[in-house]
This record gives C-alpha cells, sequence and structure tokens, in this order.
C-alpha cells in the first residue's frame, strides 16, 4: 500500500472523466492502492479533474468506512423524505415474512441517483414501546424489483453527480447489522463530511501542482489532509470528534480564503468551475455548525462550565 502523501505530491494527474462512470472506474483503480478509505478518498479527490467527482470519491468511501462489507459498484444512502431526515420523518415501512424483507415508501433525494447500483435504505420498522420510530437500514438493488428511481433536475453546483426520487413498492431487502440511526444514519453525517473533505484536499492539492501554487499552500493542504487523517471515526459521535472536526474545517476555510488570489493561475475553466462548485461546501454547513454548538454543550456540561 502507497504513502498517501507520497501520491499527492508525486502522482501524474489524470486526465479528465466524461462521466459518473469513468470517474468511478477511475477511482476504484487508484483506491485499491490505499489501505484506508479515507487514504482512497484522498486520492480519488486527486485524480478527479473536478470537485463533483472528488466527491463522488468521498461519499463512496465514507460508506465503505461505516459499511465495510458492502458490494461492489457505487451506492447511495437514501434517508431523506417528504418531511426530512430526521428519525421521526422516516415513514418508509420494513415488512418481513418467511424470513424475506420488503421496503415501501419514497426517498427524495438520494444522492447519486441512477448512477448507484445499490441503495443503502433508512426503513421503519415500527415503534418503540415509548414510541419512537425504529429504524433499520437494509440494503436494495436500484434496478431491482419494486424500485423505481427519477433523476431530479441537475443541481446549480456539482451537476455531474446526478440526485434522485426513488420509490420502493414491495422492494425485497436485505437488513444489515445495528440499528439504523445509531449505527447508521447519525454517524454517516460526520463520516461523510470527513472522507469528503479529505478528497476536496486531494482535488486541491491537484490543482495546485498543476497551477505552480508556491510550495508553503502545497504543506498546507498537506498538513490539512494529516489533520483530517488524524479525527478519530471510531466515535464519530463523540463531542470531541465534532469540536476537532469543526477546527478541521475552518483552517480548510481558510486555506479556500489564502488561495484566492492564486486562482488566476490554474486558467479560466478551473477557475470558474471552481467557482459554480463551492457552494457545495455549504450544504452540510448549518447542520455541522449545529453539530459543533451541541458538542460544545455537552463538553462544557460535562466539565462543570
Amino acid at each position: 500500500m502507497e504513502c498517501v502523501f507520497d501520491f499527492l505530491l508525486t502522482e501524474p494527474p489524470a486526465p479528465a472523466a466524461d462521466s459518473v462512470a469513468a470517474a468511478w472506474a477511475r477511482h476504484r483503480a487508484v483506491a485499491a492502492r490505499f489501505a484506508t478509505p479515507l487514504d482512497a478518498a484522498v486520492a480519488g479527490g486527486y485524480s478527479a479533474d473536478r470537485i463533483g467527482y472528488a466527491f463522488l470519491s468521498g461519499y463512496q468511501e465514507a460508506l465503505r468506512a461505516l459499511l465495510p462489507a458492502l458490494p461492489e459498484g457505487p451506492g447511495a444512502l437514501a434517508a431523506t423524505e417528504e418531511g426530512g431526515g430526521h428519525p421521526a420523518a422516516i415513514r418508509t415501512a420494513l415488512t418481513g415474512a418467511d424470513g424475506a424483507w420488503t421496503v415501501s415508501g419514497t426517498k427524495t433525494f438520494a444522492t447519486l441517483g441512477s448512477a448507484a447500483r445499490w441503495l443503502v435504505v433508512i426503513a421503519s420498522a415500527g415503534a418503540t414501546p415509548e414510541g419512537r420510530n425504529r429504524l433499520r437500514a437494509v440494503l436494495v438493488a436500484s434496478a431491482g424489483p419494486g424500485v423505481t428511481v427519477t433523476d431530479r433536475p441537475p443541481l446549480p453546483f456539482a451537476p455531474e453527480i446526478p440526485h434522485a426520487t426513488v420509490v420502493f413498492d414491495g422492494a425485497p431487502a436485505t437488513v444489515l447489522p445495528g440499528d439504523g440511526y445509531a449505527d447508521v444514519l447519525k454517524p454517516f453525517r460526520t463520516v461523510e463530511d470527513v472522507h469528503v473533505l479529505g478528497a476536496a484536499l486531494g482535488w486541491l492539492v491537484r490543482v495546485g501542482r498543476g497551477s505552480g501554487w508556491p510550495a508553503p499552500m502545497i504543506e498546507r493542504l498537506l498538513a490539512a489532509v494529516a489533520s483530517v487523517r488524524g479525527i478519530d471515526l471510531t466515535h464519530a459521535s463523540a463531542p470531541g470528534t465534532h469540536i476537532a472536526l469543526g477546527g478541521v474545517y475552518a483552517e480548510f476555510g481558510r486555506i479556500v480564503a489564502d488561495s484566492e488570489p492564486l486562482w488566476e493561475l490554474a486558467g479560466t475553466e478551473i477557475t470558474a468551475r471552481w467557482a459554480r462548485d463551492r457552494p457545495l461546501f455549504e450544504v452540510a454547513g448549518r447542520v455541522r455548525a449545529q453539530r459543533l454548538a451541541t458538542a460544545w454543550r455537552a463538553v462544557d456540561s460535562a466539565v462543570g462550565n
């Protein structure tokens, strides 16, 4: 297995990909050279010619970091419904009979859409005695019976990455181990943040090397990669993890701001695409800020402040 830092500094940049399928094939070839999903995400981001395909690398490796036994091929987490992604809003129902399980319901926003071969679906298995939604995560083939995938209009940023509405009508499902909320839905947002940030940093190294950015900026990018690699995802829901991740994202923001004068070296096409796609990092910003504030309250309460 390779050293990701040496890879970032010496690997020739790959040519542009013309589709999600081509970007996925490239990612898998690069990912096989690294021992961890996070290093694979960073390397995949470097190998991408645009931030949308870097996101693809980070998103896929986040899924595999959380659920290592997932099948081959790109996949998607399907959680969001008409009422949102909160556990209480999940209405997609999981039912079972004679050892066979099916899901029925509608997910309104599944990242990767029709490009996904399989879906990790968050479904309700009924209510607990306390009246809470009992959630399970199940695996469903996107091209299987009872599944209808309808791509949504492209987003204004990273439009190469499709998103879809998915309707399940008695679709065969394989129930995954653990609690759907505590073991999958809740930690995934943090795991995704880490892997997507790692991929974005890898992509920025590619831009910086190709554009002749000064060595101190490349060093800062690699230092940020090192910080991302230090996040303890074995405790993805711990307050300290969220606080550390908040600090890493703050440094990423400073790097982006400090790199502004350097983008004129990158060329018109790359710079314009970056300006278009930067809002990608704002999508989860509000939720990330809420998690950070909650983490600080938990720490302050624990130490009696």
